[in-house]
This record gives C-alpha cells, structure tokens and sequence, in this order.
C-alpha cells in the first residue's frame, strides 16, 4: 500500500463526526467516509483528486475508486476515495448529492490544512458515479461564510471534472437502474430534469475530460455525447475521448487488457489543466516527464 503521510487519515474518515444528515441508521452503509492514498514521500504536487465510484446507485465498483487512487497517487494527486451512500441501502436524492458536496469541501479543508492547493481540487467518476460528479459539477455552491463547522465554509465547486463513460442524462438514454435508485420508480418529472446534467452546464461549470465507448451496452455514448456538447454551448473547456469497442465499466487499462489507453490521454489533459508537473521539454522538441 502507499505510503501515507503522518496528517492524513490512514482508515476511512467519516465526513460528519456525528450521524450524517439523514443517516437511516448507524451501520457501515449509514456513514459516508472518504479513504485517502497519499503519493509517495516527496512526491506530492499539491494537487488532490475526490473519486467517486460507479455501481448503478446499488453498490461501488473497487477497481474505480481504490484502482484510481493508487493511479492517481502514484502521479502525485493526493487522492480520496469516496464511500456516498446508495439507493440500495434506501437513500434517494440529494443524500448522494449532499455526501459528494460534504467530500469535496472536507478535501479543500485538508488541503489548506496539509499545506496542499486549495484550488487544486478534482472529481473523478465512472458510471454512476460519474453521474454523481456530473451532477455536482453543475450543481454546486459557494459554501456557508458564517457556519460554525468550517468545512461548511468552503466551497464544493471541483476545480475539474474527469467523467469516465457516465451517466448523465435521466431522460431519453439513461441507465434505468441507475435512475432508480437515485429518485425511485415514479419520480417528479422536475426532479429528473433538474439531475439530467446535460441540461445544467452553465458557463461557471469546470472544465471536464471525458470518455466512453461508441458500443457501450448499459450506459449509451449520447450521455458523454450530450454533456460535451452542452460544454460546448457554454464555452467550457472539456476533452472527449469515444473509443469505438469496448464494454461498459472498463476502468484502467493496468487493470483491464480490454480499456483503451484512456489514462494516458487523462493524464496529458491534467498536465495541460496544471493539475501535474509538465513536461520537460528537449531542445529536439520531444518530452520527458519530471
């Protein structure tokens, strides 16, 4: 396991100190926590990332958050892992909003903390927990300047977003039980337009990354489709990656032989955004990292 240092939390850290708002009980699945992985000693570049999970609202797939994390880590991204809670477990929305919300302030809190870039902070998800970091991309707020817990200060606006084969729409081409288990089987015709991100991209949303697979099975390619063009409208930065094959949930290429290299174009993208050291450039115009 990374190494990690002696101020961050080595076992998952809940985000409340006391039962979280709306918590249905007090087991493992009532108390959202983040797991941090620090890079190695030294290696820290300031930047952290909050990774979010996917697994439909009914679960959370290992190989896209604890996976990511010892990726990202290993580039020097201080990076935490997200445990929010599920539809499964009987939460609907804005439990999953409010604990992806309550993440990202407590990981600028840390940063500031922890002598890190407080405007440094990422959100990366895949499937539904993509729709997740989609939905907090666009519905995110200011914080509270007079609130008595000082992570309620800060802001939870990512400072970018990575969306890897998400959901994001609940209307035409969404993924039904993903759907599900955030709203319920009959939900406010308002609520599911207000959670189909595509159509809440303003101008202040945060430049995104964004891949998928042109033949995804569960969740169709218009929700990257969608969403980049609504980034587009808003002259918001973003980078699309659509790959011709492949299945849905691939996650990294380290892990699955069938993913594209979309890592490498990731991390290209973050060196471009400042979220990595840059390249050193040759007098023969070729590049090498740090």
């Amino acid at each position: 396991m990374l190494g990690l240092s002696a101020s961050l939390p080595a076992a998952p850290l809940p985000l409340w100190p006391d039962a979280a708002p709306g918590a249905l009980g007090t087991e493992a699945k009532d108390i959202p926590d983040l797991t941090a992985y620090a890079p190695p000693a030294g290696q820290a570049n300031g930047a952290s990332m909050v990774i979010l999970p996917g697994g439909g609202y009914g679960g959370l797939a290992p190989h896209e958050g604890e996976g990511y994390a010892r990726w990202l880590a290993a580039q020097g991204v201080t990076s935490y892992v997200l445990k929010y809670r599920l539809g499964s477990a009987g939460y609907r929305h804005p439990v999953m909003l409010n604990d992806a919300a309550r993440a990202l302030r407590t990981v600028r809190a840390w940063a500031r903390r922890d002598g890190l870039d407080p405007q440094r902070i990422g959100i990366i998800g895949s499937s539904a927990g993509g729709h997740l970091a989609a939905t907090l991309l666009t519905h995110f707020d200011p914080g509270q300047p007079d609130a008595t817990d000082p992570i309620e200060r800060e802001s939870s606006r990512p400072d970018l977003g990575i969306l890897c084969y998400p959901v994001i729409t609940l209307g035409e081409f969404t993924h039904q039980r993903s759907k599900n288990n955030l709203l319920g089987p009959t939900p406010d015709p308002a609520l599911v337009q207000l959670l189909s991100n595509e159509l809440q991209v303003t101008p202040q949303t945060p430049p995104c990354f964004l891949w998928h697979t042109a033949d995804d099975p569960a969740v169709p390619v218009e929700n990257s489709l969608l969403f980049a063009t609504a980034l587009r409208r808003a002259r918001v930065p973003f980078d699309l990656h659509v790959y011709q094959h492949g299945p849905h949930g691939l996650g990294l290429p380290s892990h699955n032989p069938k993913a594209p290299a979309w890592d490498v174009a990731c991390l290209t993208w973050l060196q471009e955004r400042g979220f990595l050291a840059a390249a050193i450039v040759k007098s023969d115009g070729t590049g090498q990292r740090p």
